[in-house]
């Protein structure tokens, strides 16, 4: 089930780095929830020309300095586990940081909002097809239909009021999101990977998004 891709040639950091500074005076920090992936995160981000540390996800909500938070993968499994996901609740609960969730950091994003998550009907794991439901920001200029790579056992059930589905598979009804008000975003599949059909596209999207949103 550990289904590995092959790293690509766009990475922007050494294995192990945790960021570096200082490159544009746009910050956004990839919040470590445990994933095999998280360093990926980072490495689009630093490649994008976006300043970015790794942070841990018990990192207070005042000391965050960043203009925006990725919420990373990891393995708690969110219908046990979510405890584990340390102060994402909180960062959620600011209501105006910009927030990118990603696989467990979207599922925790729903279900702390009021809507379900739990056991996948169908686990997805390695390429997918997905179906773009919305041209939304974070999916702008995408085609309607991309490969994503997946890795989960778990999925969001039921989107609580203000998320909206903006994408979706065959196995799975809700793999992209988007809210209605609030800065907020995810996904279930993982753009950072190369693999990912367009995933830099979703980073820049987002990235251009927190520009223009610090802006007013």
């Amino acid at each position: 089930m550990d289904a590995r891709p092959a790293l690509g040639p766009r990475g922007g950091g050494p294995p192990g780095a945790q960021g570096k500074l200082g490159m544009t005076d746009l910050r956004i920090d990839v919040v470590d929830n445990g994933g095999q992936w998280t360093h990926r995160e980072w490495r689009v981000l630093r490649y994008l020309d976006v300043a970015t540390e790794i942070v841990p996800n018990t990192t207070p909500l005042d000391a965050v300095r960043a203009d925006a938070l990725v919420l990373s993968g990891g393995a708690p499994r969110i219908g046990s586990e979510a405890a584990k996901l340390g102060a994402i609740g909180d960062y959620i609960d600011d209501g105006t940081l910009p927030l990118l969730g990603i696989c467990v950091g979207f599922q925790f994003m729903a279900l702390h909002l009021g809507g379900e998550a739990g056991p996948a009907q169908v686990p997805e794991f390695g390429r997918i097809e997905v179906e773009v439901l919305e041209e939304d920001t974070l999916l702008r200029g995408l085609p309607r239909r991309f490969v994503a790579w997946e890795s989960h056992n778990d999925e969001v059930t039921r989107l609580p009021q203000g998320l909206r589905a903006i994408a979706r598979s065959e196995g799975c009804g809700v793999q992209a999101f988007a809210h209605d008000s609030r800065p907020w975003f995810g996904t279930q599949f993982h753009p950072e990977v190369e693999q990912t059909e367009h995933g830099y596209d979703i980073f820049r999207n987002f990235i251009d998004f927190v520009r223009a949103y610090r802006k007013g």
